[in-house]
This record gives structure tokens, sequence and C-alpha cells, in this order.
């Protein structure tokens, strides 16, 4: 009997999972870029702890095993802003990715009006430009950060059902 991913809100139990499992995630990122020096690889400890207790990070869990996170808050603005989905490489390509942004969406409208949601991703990303695609987000942007890397800003409104007549 196989077991199922569970996703939840993740805990301060769960902070040196997160870490291990971002700088893992990251690896790819960082060779894809040359640039072994990005703020996902060099997070510490406490600035995540830091994360965990003023935004809302979900994880996925396999059993006991974090094989997933994401991050997420609202700005002043109301715009929910998401950052650093990352899934365990033998876990990618099998809808987690996605499963994980649409509930840090779903957890970040509960919270507040929120009239769109952002997030970035690297030019070079391709699988995570095809992921934010396919989940509704478009291009708005491309930042330049140095020689070998821009980042590509996205873009997703949020829809606003429409008032039913009484």
């Amino acid at each position: 009997m196989g077991m199922s991913v569970i996703t939840s809100v993740a805990t301060e139990d769960d902070a040196e999972q997160i870490l291990k499992l971002q700088y893992l995630a990251y690896q790819g990122e960082a060779e894809l870029y040359g640039d072994w020096s990005i703020e996902p690889l060099t997070q510490t400890l406490e600035s995540l702890r830091a994360e965990l207790a003023e935004r809302h990070v979900l994880v996925a869990r396999l059993g006991s095993e974090v094989v997933g996170s994401v991050r997420g808050w609202v700005d002043e603005d109301g715009v929910g802003r998401i950052s650093r989905l990352v899934v365990h490489p033998r876990m990618q390509r099998h809808g987690l990715g996605g499963r994980l942004l649409t509930a840090v969406e779903e957890r970040l409208l509960a919270e507040r009006p929120v009239r769109a949601f952002q997030l970035s991703t690297g030019h070079r990303s391709l699988g995570n430009l095809r992921l934010y695609a396919r989940q509704g987000y478009r291009q708005t942007e491309v930042r330049p950060v140095n020689r070998m890397l821009s980042h590509v800003m996205l873009e997703k409104p949020v829809e606003v059902p429409l008032a039913t007549a009484v």
C-alpha cells in the first residue's frame, strides 16, 4: 500500500527539513545560472524560522518526510506574494508543485482580499515557467540581475465571482 502526499501548515519542527529540501531543490537552479551564492542556498535556519512566524508556509509530506514546500504572504497592496516553491527532485513532474501553488493561493485568499498573485523565477527555468503558465500566471516583466540571470516576474489576477441576482 502506497502513502499519499498530505499538504499542511508548516510548524517550527519542520524548519530543518524545509531548509534541507530547499538546499537540495535549488542545486539545479544554481547550476543552471552558475551561481551557488543564491539566497535559497545561503539562507540560515534562523531566518527560515522567522519566515515560519511571519508568513504562510505550507509543506507537502510523504509520511513524515517533507517533500515540498511553498511560502506566501499578502502585502499592503493586496497582492499575494508567493515564493520558494520547492519539490523534492524525486517527486517532481507528478503535480505536487501545482497542488502546493493552489494550496498557498487558497490560504492567502482565506486570510484577506487578494487582487492578484505574484511570483518570479529565473529566465532559464523553463520547467518553472511552464508550471506557472499552466496555473494561470502570465509574464509581466523581466528584470536583469546580472549577465547570467534575469528574473521573470509573473502575475495571476484573482477572479472576483459575479454577484448573483436575488
